[in-house]
């Protein structure tokens, strides 16, 4: 994916950061609902407990190795959102993971809802990071890739890719469970809608900083002048 509004770059990065950061956040409250991780969390966390590191490590990790297959199938070199998605992203898990407060809830209505409000935060985290239209992060670099190199259907590709490592994750001890499968079913639909609406509020907000920069140029020149 590249950029296809140029210019504003400054705020597009933050735009960018922020939803990485609430993507994370979301990512955090679904691991510690314990009703099932997402596919590719189940894999880290199992990563986590065979060999240690820890969760956003392996988050890391297993982007270089995805964003390397990525680059050798599509014979280019990832774009810079690419690297910072895969960085940050891992960062942000490790740190909201040492926030004293964010602990499994005792009873299952807590779970319940800590498990909504993750889910609902990853939609529009992956709405706010796409909105700033800078790169795809490392597993949709690999579909994309996968999808240009065999022709395949990108539902069928992306399906796959959750599959398969939700399978590896499993047979490593990750927590799946009916949550996992939730998660599969709705995360499309929540990003879907929750993508239009970032995508709105981003340009909205891209449009105003652009005109009170013009004003304080003009005002600028206007002084400059006198």
């Amino acid at each position: 994916m590249t950029i296809k509004k140029k210019g504003q770059i400054g705020p597009r990065y933050f735009v960018y950061f922020v939803g990485l950061l609430i993507m994370a956040l979301g990512i955090v409250l679904l691991i510690k609902a314990d009703l099932g991780a997402t596919p590719w969390d189940v894999l880290h966390v199992g990563f986590y407990y065979q060999v240690g590191l820890t969760i956003g490590s392996w988050s890391i990790i297993c982007g270089f190795v995805i964003l390397t297959i990525a680059a050798i199938l599509s014979k280019e070199f990832p774009q810079l959102g690419a690297f910072l998605n895969m960085i940050l992203v891992g960062l942000f898990i490790d740190f909201y993971l040492l926030i004293p407060i964010l602990q499994t809830p005792d009873h299952l209505f807590g779970k319940l809802v800590m498990f909504v409000f993750g889910l609902l935060l990853m939609g529009y985290g992956m709405g706010f990071y796409l909105s700033a239209q800078l790169g795809a992060g490392p597993r949709d670099s690999l579909m994309i890739a996968v999808t240009s190199k065999t022709g395949w259907k990108v539902r069928n590709v992306r399906a796959g890719m959750e599959v398969i490592v939700l399978f590896i994750g499993w047979q490593l001890g990750g927590p799946v469970f009916w949550g996992t499968i939730l998660f599969s079913l709705t995360i499309g639909p929540i990003v879907g809608a929750a993508l239009p609406q970032c995508q709105d509020f981003t340009d909205e907000w891209l449009k105003k900083l652009g005109k009170s920069k013009q004003v304080i140029l003009e005002e600028s020149k206007r002084g400059a002048s006198l």
